[in-house]
């Protein structure tokens, strides 16, 4: 989405809900970067910490309503998951929303032109204006980044106990994933409905992207699609454990999109049934994984997040 942005007050109070189990920054360090950057600009804020990330929703709902009762600014330190929970609490509040990314992939933040340095990234949190960004609704609930179900959730699922085991870090999450990409799995049989299209499908996955970068660094198209108002489906079609390998080195290589046992489209709505009159699905919302009932439906949301980022975003700024 593009436009001139929405003036923020100048002397607004920022409210940050901090995730201090998120990513390998210290949170002493981040902590210090965020009290000496906003106290040395004149801004007040109130940083709440969570460290057990069962209590992040509820906290977050909290920040919101205080900061919404006082005209001030939400803020989202963590990583992909911990800015969905806040951005799903702030969407709909009138809150301006910005983002300290201390994830390991932190794709959201990416894809708006905020840098994974703290110091930079809370620079950003001053910014005079917030700028409209899509986000996409499976039933009621947000993703930012993609919404999925099948494969990829059980991916989701076994990295994050992999993590757990080993170490929250790239590699150990890029391990998992090919593990369980090779597992033996369960393919779904889904009735999938939009303007566009009607279709019985058999796939091991269904992922629905809501993030351009994400998309392009595997190889399907997906900018013009996302500032034209809409989301990207991508099914995968059965394939054997060979096949599988080959598309994930096109994937590797930002060729995914070209292959002939990928399908992928544009939609603005869809909605998604079991052919076994099954009454809930397993999904994935940006590496949250929770139960939904069926039938599930893929939706862009009727009002936008209003960011706080650079005005020239660019991709990727590290």
């Amino acid at each position: 989405m593009t436009g001139e942005g929405t003036a923020v007050a100048s002397g607004a109070p920022i409210f940050i809900v901090m995730n201090t189990g998120s990513g390998e920054h210290a949170g002493e360090d981040v902590r210090l970067v965020i009290e000496t950057t906003l106290t040395s600009a004149g801004r007040a804020f109130f940083l709440h910490e969570v460290d057990d990330s069962s209590r992040l929703k509820a906290v977050a709902v909290e920040v919101v309503e205080r900061a919404r009762k006082q005209g001030g600014i939400v803020v989202a330190a963590g990583g992909d998951g911990t800015i969905h929970t806040v951005a799903e609490a702030t969407l709909g509040s009138g809150c301006p929303f910005g983002v300290l990314p201390l994830g390991t992939f932190n794709y959201f933040s990416r894809a708006h032109g905020i840098p994974s340095d703290p110091r930079t990234a809370c620079q950003i949190l001053l910014a005079p204006r917030a700028f409209a960004v899509q986000v996409g609704l499976v039933n009621d609930r947000v993703f930012l980044v993609n919404g999925s179900i099948g494969l990829y959730p059980k991916l989701l699922e076994e990295r994050e106990e992999a993590k757990e085991r080993l170490g929250r870090n790239r590699w150990v999450a890029i391990g998992a994933a090919l593990a369980t990409l090779f597992r033996p799995y369960q393919k779904l049989r889904i009735d999938i409905e939009s303007r566009e299209r009607r279709k019985s499908i058999v796939t091991p996955t269904l992922f629905v992207g809501n993030n351009h970068l994400q998309l392009e660094r595997v190889g399907i198209p997906a900018r013009d699609l996302t500032e034209r108002h809409r989301l990207i489906a991508v099914i995968l079609k059965p394939v054997s454990a060979l096949g599988m390998l080959v598309l994930i080195v096109r994937a590797l290589f930002g060729r995914l999109g070209k292959a002939t046992d990928i399908l992928h489209f544009g939609l603005e709505r869809m909605t998604v049934r079991s052919r076994f009159g099954k009454r809930r699905f397993k999904v994935a919302t940006d590496g949250e994984v929770e139960w939904l009932s069926a039938p599930l439906t893929f939706r862009v949301a009727p009002h936008p997040l209003l960011l706080l980022r650079p005005r020239d975003a660019g991709d990727d700024p590290g």
